[in-house]
């Protein structure tokens, strides 16, 4: 009988508990032992190297940045920049920022969705680059592996961007479709952000390929500044993965550590 009661005692308490903590609780224990922090700071020290590197590529050896100009290859140059500062570096930072801050819960869901709404609208602003630069050019759109996948990463980052928005901020889905919805939505979002990585660093190669056959030296520090540019790219990818994958620097009741 006293073992059935303290049975009885353990059910309840496991039918009260939070489903949201529960989830954090199964994500806590995938965490590697290691705390976000250093990792963290690598990535930061990587997203600023790959902005400057690509910004000092698209200046010095392409001629610079225009939204109108003579030159149609001005313009293309917004489009490497934007893309690679707003999903790669700021989305990384976007996802990083709920293991990295030591804020309460509110704080960082809004940090976290300011600024992938902030890579969003660069990463739009990055295509429509593209697009005018080929209009202006008389050249085709949409012919490349790396288009079709730069339009589907966009896609999905505003469908993930949107989801995240009316599910987790406003108006908010209920203590359960939160915390269904929660591992779908890290796992989603993480996808994306591998396919963005991915889908930059195939822009490199193929931007590369095109100056190349354009007479660009194979073996020149253009070349090797573009492909540099691209070893940095993934390398920040990877940090951000080992910060997401890392415990977070503090934990109380108001952590997230479903990212």
């Amino acid at each position: 009988m006293i073992n059935h009661k303290k049975k009885s005692s353990g059910d309840d308490r496991d039918r009260d508990r939070d489903p949201e903590e529960e989830t954090k609780e199964r994500v806590k224990k995938m965490a590697i032992a290691t705390k976000a922090m250093p990792f963290s700071f690598v990535a930061h020290f990587l997203g600023i190297v790959a902005a400057i590197m690509v910004l000092y590529w698209c200046i010095s050896f392409r001629g610079g940045l225009a939204w109108e100009a003579p030159n149609k290859n001005l313009i293309f140059n917004i489009h490497p920049v934007l893309m690679l500062i707003g999903l790669v570096i700021i989305g990384g930072e976007a996802i990083m920022s709920y293991k990295c801050l030591p804020l309460k819960k509110p704080e960082k869901k809004l940090i976290h969705l300011v600024l992938h709404a902030i890579a969003l609208i660069l990463g739009i602003i990055g295509i429509y680059t593209a697009f005018k630069f080929h209009n202006e050019s008389n050249i085709a759109n949409l012919y490349s592996l790396h288009s079709w996948l730069g339009i589907g990463v966009i896609v999905l980052y505003g469908i993930q961007w949107i989801y995240g928005f009316l599910i987790f901020f406003y108006p908010g889905g209920t203590t359960t479709i939160r915390s269904e919805s929660l591992p779908w939505h890290v796992l989603f979002g993480l996808l994306v952000y591998v396919l963005a990585v991915g889908t930059a660093t195939l822009g490199y190669l193929e931007k590369l390929t095109f100056i190349e056959n354009s007479g660009v030296a194979k073996y020149g520090s253009e070349a090797f500044l573009v492909n540099f540019t691209a070893i940095v790219t993934i390398l920040f990818g990877v940090f951000v993965f080992l910060t997401i994958l890392s415990q977070p620097p503090q934990e109380d009741e108001y952590s997230y550590s479903a990212i």
